[in-house]
Formats: structure tokens, C-alpha cells, sequence
């Protein structure tokens, strides 16, 4: 019942460290380090036959090290005192949230755009997408970084801290190690197409409750810059969402397009590849840098309600569980 307690104040804590402090230049990150023995175990198994099945050799390896690690230093820490676990476990938490990380990355594009330097803004975007940058205009650059602010604002805040809820840090990293092979073997090309179907897959699972859940409270808590019936947005959120050809990523974009009264989604080039998504929301107004800022607002905002959530649910836990005690 205690553990509860330890998460929540340790999530908190954790959140308001990420959020003023974000990572420190030079910090020896453990993403970097789950990236590196992702990229090692690749470069051993990703060739010759039965690709699919070391696909799940690395998945397996990658999370069950992580988990593992951070399980022991949980047990470790626990024993000796339980202020000593709440103050790691915090700062496990912190390292693996990524608000202020994401919102600097956002703005690092808005401050050239806005200043007319197309350029610096395109090459600034393209350390946050996949996407071919180079002959961007301000609607395109803008989308970019609103689609990723979005869907970043569940795999980067939400999604981590909904298993550091449940499961303290050690779920936060489960899912970070998860999210980490997704975006390193997950794609669905001639190197990655059997090697990352397992990576791929799981993560499609531990996201669906977290995004589904945020994409809600966007609707709900944030602001709604083009007034609809909620009715309406919400039947437009479920529809728009669907078309996306991620099954969890819709429900973000689709969430941001609906509150700001914009479209997202559209043609895409991935090294000179066309790549058409369907587009998402009601084009209310056009897409232009301002967007940018109203985007990490709402990454904000759908944070606070996401954890405002949380502490209910855990006051709610912690009074029937002591009423059984």
C-alpha cells in the first residue's frame, strides 16, 4: 500500500525535476546507454535467416537488462531506508522524462521561424523528424513540429509516467527501453521489416492505454482554440484517429488538429520517398509558427490533468486499501 505512496510522491518529484531542469548538457543518460546495446546487438543479429525470431533475442535481452537493473537498484535502496528509495526513484523518473527536452526542441525551431530564417528552422527540424527538411515552408515546417510535439507528448510524458504510476521506476524504464527499441529497429523497411516486428509490436501494446488516455484529456483540459461542440470533436477525434498508420499515434495528432482548429497530417518525403498521411481535424485556420508555442502549452496542460488524474486514483487506492487493512 505504502509503494503507492513512494510512487506518487516520487513521480512528482520527479516531474517537477524534469520540468525545471530537463537533461543537463554532458548527463550520462541511460538512453544513451540502452541505444548503444541496442545498436551492438543489432549489428550480431540483424542478419542471415530467422531475423524475426532475434528480433525477439534483442527485445528480450534489451528490456529484461534494463528492467532488471533498475529492479535491483530499487530492492537495494529500499532496504536501507525508504527515503533513500523515494529520492532514486525520483530521479530515475526525472531522467526518464523528457518535457523540457521536447519543448526546447520545439522552440529551437519556433525562434528561426519566426525570425524569417527558414533555413536554421529546417535544419533544427530535422533533428526531431524523419521526415526530408530541406525545402520546407513555414505551414510544412510548422506541422512537423506540431505532429511531433503531440505524439511525443504521450511516449515522451504520459505513457512514462502512467508506468512510473503503476510500477515506479522500473515500469518507467520497461517502457522507455521498449519505446527506445521502437524508434531504433521498429520501422517497416528492407533492414528493420522482420528484425523490429517484435519491438515494433510491443510497443504498439504498452502505448495503447497511455495514448488513448491522453489524447482524452487533450480534448478535455486544454484549450480549444476554434469553440466546437465537444460532441462533434470527440466523433472527429475517434474517426480522424483510425486513419493514422500508427494504432496509437492518431489519437494524439488528431486530438492537437481537432483543439487548435487545424489540419495535421499530409504528404511527406522520406528520403525523397512521397509519403501521404491522412489528414486530421478541420482546417480552421492555416498552420503557422504560433502553433508551435500553442502545441508545448498543450503538452503542458494535458500533463498536469494526466497527473491531477493520478493523485485521485491513488488517494482513491490508498483509502480503500487501508480500509481493508
Amino acid at each position: 500500500m505504502m509503494l503507492i505512496v513512494y510512487h506518487l510522491i516520487a513521480c512528482t518529484i520527479g516531474l517537477l525535476l524534469d520540468r525545471l531542469l530537463g537533461d543537463p548538457p554532458n548527463f550520462p543518460h541511460p538512453v544513451r546507454w540502452i541505444g548503444n546495446g541496442i545498436s551492438y546487438l543489432t549489428k550480431k543479429l540483424n542478419r542471415g535467416k530467422h531475423r524475426c525470431w532475434k528480433g525477439v533475442v534483442l527485445t528480450v535481452s534489451i528490456v529484461g537488462l534494463t528492467t532488471a537493473s533498475v529492479v535491483a537498484i530499487s530492492i537495494i535502496c529500499y532496504q536501507i531506508h525508504w527515503v533513500l528509495y523515494v529520492a532514486v526513484q525520483s530521479l530515475l523518473i526525472a531522467t526518464g522524462l523528457a518535457q523540457k527536452s521536447l519543448k526546447q526542441a520545439a522552440m529551437d525551431v519556433y525562434n528561426p521561424l519566426i525570425n524569417g530564417d527558414l533555413q536554421q528552422a529546417r535544419v533544427k527540424l530535422s533533428w526531431i523528424v524523419g521526415r526530408d527538411t530541406e525545402t520546407l515552408d513555414e505551414h510544412e515546417i510548422t506541422r512537423g513540429v506540431v505532429e511531433t510535439v503531440s505524439e511525443n507528448t504521450s511516449d515522451g510524458v504520459t505513457a512514462p509516467l502512467f508506468y512510473a504510476f503503476l510500477f515506479g521506476a522500473t515500469g518507467l524504464w520497461f517502457y522507455k527501453a521498449i519505446n527506445t527499441l521502437d524508434s531504433m529497429v521498429g520501422y517497416k523497411n528492407e533492414r528493420f521489416q522482420q528484425f523490429g516486428t517484435c519491438s515494433a509490436k510491443l510497443d504498439d501494446i504498452v502505448n495503447f492505454i497511455p495514448s488513448r488516455l491522453t489524447g482524452m484529456l487533450i480534448l478535455i483540459g486544454t484549450k480549444n482554440s476554434y469553440p466546437r461542440p465537444f460532441s462533434e470533436r470527440f466523433k472527429g477525434w475517434l474517426q480522424d484517429a483510425k486513419k493514422h498508420p500508427s494504432p496509437n499515434s492518431g489519437y494524439l495528432e488528431a486530438a492537437t488538429a481537432y483543439q487548435m482548429g487545424i489540419q495535421l497530417g499530409g504528404l511527406n518525403y522520406y528520403e525523397g520517398v512521397a509519403s501521404h498521411r491522412a489528414e486530421m481535424g478541420i482546417s480552421h485556420m492555416k498552420l503557422q509558427a504560433s502553433h508551435i508555442k500553442e502545441a508545448t502549452k498543450q503538452m503542458t496542460q494535458a500533463t498536469n490533468y494526466f497527473w491531477l488524474l493520478f493523485i485521485l486514483l491513488g488517494g482513491v487506492v490508498f483509502y480503500v486499501a487501508k480500509s481493508w487493512c
